[in-house]
This record gives C-alpha cells, sequence and structure tokens, in this order.
C-alpha cells in the first residue's frame, strides 16, 4: 500500500466507532489526524491516544450541518497540518420508525446530518483543494442502506442513497481538477449506532430482545459475523491512498457478504 505519510487527512465522526478506528489506524500509517466530532471532549480522547502512541493529531469540535463550523474545521487542519489531502466524511446519525411514523422532524434530523452534512463537508473540502491548486480524495461513509430499502430504517435509508448521488455527481464534475470522490458501504457493524437502531427496532415493537435486531441483520452476511470497525480499516487506506487514484464515483460494499450488486 502506498504511504500515507504526512497526509493531512480531516475525520468527521471520529470519536468512536468508525471514524475512531480510521483515525487511529492512518495515524499509525504516518498520516496527521484532524479528529472531528460533535462531542470536543470525545474528539479530544480520540487524538490523545494517536498522540500517545506517537501519531500526529489534533481535535475539532464540528455540527457538520453548520456551514461555518465545517469551513472553520478545515482552516485549522489546514493551518496544524499544512494542507488538506483527504476528507473523510464520516459522521452519522441512525433513527428507526416504522414507515407511516416518519415525521418531517425525523426526516430532517437524519437527513441534515447523512445528507446535508456530507454535501457542506464536500462542498467546503473542494473549495480548499481548489485554492491550494488541485487534487485531493472525498471518501464518504454510505451503507448497505445505501443499495437497498430497510423497513423500518426508510429515512435513514433515503439519506445514504443521496450520499452515493452525491459522491457520484461530485465525482463527474471534479475530474477535471484531480479530485476523486469516492464511498464505502458498511454492513453491521458493532458500534454505538447499531445499539440505537435495535434499541429502535425493540421500542417500536417489532422485536423483544436486546440485540436482536442486531443479529437478525448480521446473520445475513455471507461471511458469518458481524462487522466490526477494524474490518473497515483496509478499505479506508486504499482510499486514502494514492493506490485509488485512478477510481471515482465509487461506492464499495464492505458488508461480509449482505448485498451483492
Amino acid at each position: 500500500m502506498p504511504s500515507l505519510k504526512d497526509k493531512s487527512i480531516v475525520i468527521t465522526g471520529a470519536a468512536g466507532g468508525i471514524g475512531a478506528a480510521i483515525a487511529k489506524a492512518l495515524a499509525a500509517d504516518g498520516a496527521r489526524i484532524t479528529v472531528a466530532d460533535l462531542s470536543e471532549p470525545a474528539a479530544r480522547a480520540v487524538a490523545g491516544e494517536i498522540t500517545a502512541a506517537g501519531g500526529t493529531a489534533i481535535a475539532v469540535a464540528v455540527d457538520v450541518r453548520q456551514r461555518a463550523q465545517v469551513r472553520a474545521l478545515l482552516d485549522e487542519a489546514v493551518a496544524a497540518h499544512g494542507r488538506l489531502d483527504v476528507l473523510f466524511n464520516n459522521a452519522g446519525v441512525a433513527q428507526t420508525r416504522p414507515f407511516l411514523d416518519i415525521t418531517e422532524d425525523d426526516w430532517r434530523f437524519v437527513t441534515d446530518v447523512n445528507a446535508l452534512g456530507v454535501l457542506i463537508g464536500m462542498q467546503e473540502a473542494i473549495k480548499t483543494f481548489k485554492r491550494q491548486g488541485g487534487g485531493g480524495k472525498i471518501v464518504n461513509t454510505a451503507s448497505i442502506a445505501a443499495k437497498q430499502g430497510y423497513e423500518p430504517l426508510a429515512h435513514y435509508c433515503a439519506s445514504k442513497f443521496a450520499v452515493v448521488a452525491l459522491t457520484q455527481a461530485a465525482a463527474r464534475a471534479f475530474g477535471k481538477d484531480q479530485i476523486t470522490v469516492n464511498a464505502f458501504c458498511p454492513g453491521v457493524v458493532a458500534t454505538d449506532m447499531w445499539k440505537t437502531i435495535d434499541k429502535g427496532f425493540r421500542d417500536s415493537g417489532l422485536t423483544s430482545a436486546d440485540n436482536e435486531a442486531f443479529d437478525t441483520f448480521a446473520a445475513g452476511a455471507v461471511l458469518g459475523r458481524p462487522s466490526t470497525p477494524a474490518d473497515l480499516v483496509g478499505v479506508a487506506r486504499f482510499l486514502a491512498s494514492s493506490a485509488s487514484d485512478f477510481m471515482t464515483g465509487q461506492s464499495l460494499l464492505v458488508d461480509g457478504g449482505m448485498v451483492f450488486t
């Protein structure tokens, strides 16, 4: 795998789960990491683990729905690390609702973070890349829910379908600037987000036992187990490195064989 040494990489939603795993792994590869999260204390904790292990990281609080905050995040990363090379749009939320119970507020809550937040991050990163003279990478976290609709996760699925559409549209628009835009699509990953989803299934009366929804969905993986955040590190390394330079507009399933396309 080509080196990530001294690459300046910003990762949103990096205080736990997939984002934290990617941040720590890429820092171990020599990248300079900006750990961004809605919770500044949690972001600082991850950045502290990276620096304690000999890596380079700063922590920045950000609400990805707020353009001014995203702009400030990227400016802080450039000030600390000299430039921006890669943005991982990883921040996301999930919510479980029976289809007929989804409200306008539910829709806005999920799509404002998962879709609008990705759009804003992409727009501001592309402006930064172009100011630097062109070139750069954007990696978006989508989901198997970007490939198939699941009830009662319809609005979550819609938001992740939007991530794939934004990925493709930006790839077409900015390839001439040597900016690549790709996404990866996790399956059932053992994170706090899935705890939220599982609780939603129980609260909706669709399941009755702890982890029942998680176990049921995970049983669909042909590799025979649910995913862990560490399972996403390899594809993150690939998409952040020069190994993926001639790839753009793609959404890679990393789900243990849950969805075949």
